[in-house]
């Protein structure tokens, strides 16, 4: 077997961890968008605060406008970051937003039970977000944010000459 040359082997780490980074983008970007669909348009946002956040919340020390705020606008949340995940979108803002979201999940879920069972839901979607939020954006070589980066840069290119 030949010596693979250093650069060679730089190219396919940078090519593996551009299909790491897609796979995990669409499976999180799926998981959040299509959690955001339901949540949306079938349950529907006033009835996701209802059912999910005030009448569960309402013995604690949370102030109903907030729950009634925060289980309204989470939906939304969901649905849009999830599809900037998915396309590669502002990834960065839609991730960091993602992450809110479970933060705020996480606060609840302890709230009402400090023993809660994480690894069904929480552990995985951070998981991937960890991930994503670790990697460089340059390798993201396979989204809108990476193809949109090198049209402006091409722009930009033929503006100056």
């Amino acid at each position: 077997m030949h010596p693979t040359p250093r650069s060679q082997t730089v190219l396919d780490n940078i090519h593996n961890r551009t299909w790491a980074i897609l796979v995990a983008r669409a499976i999180l970007g799926l998981i959040f968008f299509m959690a955001g669909v339901w949540k949306v348009f079938t349950l529907g946002p006033i009835e996701h605060a209802r059912r999910l956040f005030v009448q569960p919340y309402s013995v604690t020390f949370l102030p109903a406008w907030s729950l009634w705020a925060t289980g309204t606008v989470i939906p939304w949340v969901e649905l849009v970051a999830g599809a900037f995940v998915f396309l590669g979108l502002r990834t960065r803002p839609a991730l960091l937003a993602l992450g809110s979201v479970l933060v705020i999940v996480t606060f609840g879920h302890l709230l009402l039970e400090p023993l809660y069972q994480f690894h069904t839901h929480v552990i995985p979607r951070t998981a991937l977000l960890l991930f994503l939020l670790t990697m460089p954006a340059s390798d993201d070589r396979l989204s809108l944010d990476y193809w949109l980066a090198r049209r402006r840069l091409r722009e930009k290119r033929t503006d100056s000459i």
